[in-house]
């Protein structure tokens, strides 16, 4: 395999966890809900499907123990931040350190005899996967991978064509008290955005620990789920341009690993930063000016509307 086609392919895996934690998000905050703790809820998803995995040594039932804690802490982190209108970003956040000590706790208490968990094999669809460099990235992935796949392009179809499900999220998070007025239930559409953002959140950590590495490691999401986040803004809160960051994110994590095929002659420590300065240039507006949802972070109440 040419070092570009490695760099295609490492690109492609890296970015699948970010395009399917930032699918989920985009609807998140399209809503109008802010949903900082994707971070955490990955590394609980990660987490909670490697023990599954490891304790009944299958990966099935370890992507189910996944999606069943993305959705516990999902469920706490929208009780906190659409019910009781708790600030989105510091819920946020201090989720993500609460699941990192846990996790990192959980692990050490746990995975005493080594962090290697029963994981997916690869599928590889016949003649698609033997497509010079894109075959082996896009058509040789686990279950898992074309599970991210198909789901994050189901929801940007969903937004792409004007859908009832996108025009409703997209009312609520422009217009929350004008949404309310027409008959739609902000909170409890809130609500469900942010379920679906664990969901999608804890199978992208599935996908680290189960597809890719197949074990699990203290921090094993190294800032994903943020990177996930930041596409969502560097997309301008559309499904497509996000589908786009989330590629380009990975590319730049899979440089790091194929820079000495390239001839590149960095210190490490600048290829590891990389991605995470690229995602800083792109939220900060300089590759172009983007508007949020009008709501984004606003709290709904009703009580107080005239």
């Amino acid at each position: 395999m040419s070092a570009f086609a490695e760099l295609v392919d490492g690109g492609v895996r890296l970015a699948i966890p970010l395009l399917i934690a930032s699918a989920g998000e985009l609807v998140s905050e399209r809503a109008g809900v802010l949903n900082m703790s994707v971070e955490g809820m990955m590394l609980t998803g990660a987490f909670a499907g490697a023990v599954g995995a490891h304790t009944t040594g299958s990966a099935s039932a370890g992507l189910v123990c996944a999606l069943v804690a993305g959705v516990l802490v999902a469920a706490i982190q929208a009780l906190l931040s659409v019910t009781l209108r708790a600030d989105q970003i510091v819920t946020g956040v201090a989720a993500n350190a609460l699941a990192l000590g846990a996790t990192t706790y959980g692990a050490r208490l746990y995975f005493t005899e080594g962090r290697t968990v029963p994981g997916f094999d690869p599928i590889a669809i016949p003649l698609l996967s033997d497509i010079p460099v894109i075959g082996p990235a896009l058509f040789d992935l686990t279950f898992v991978g074309y599970l991210c796949v198909v789901v994050a392009v189901v929801l940007a179809v969903l937004f792409g064509k004007r859908s009832g499900f996108g025009l409703a999220v997209t009312a609520i998070g422009a217009d929350a008290e004008t949404a309310d007025r027409s008959g739609l239930p902000v909170n409890a559409v809130r609500f469900g955005a942010v379920l679906l953002a664990g969901l999608t959140s804890a199978l992208a950590g599935a996908h680290l620990v189960l597809a890719d590495v197949h074990a699990f490691t203290d921090n094993v999401t190294a800032g994903a789920g943020y990177l996930a986040v930041a596409a969502v803004i560097a997309g301008r809160w559309k499904a497509w341009p996000t589908l786009i960051a989330c590629l380009f994110f990975g590319l730049a994590q899979a440089l790091q690993f194929a820079a000495p095929a390239f001839g590149i002659e960095l210190p490490t420590a600048v290829l590891v930063m990389s991605p995470y300065l690229l995602a800083l240039i792109a939220v900060s507006g300089l590759v172009g000016a983007s508007r949020s949802p009008a709501g984004l972070t606003l709290p709904f109440l009703r009580e107080a509307r005239a």
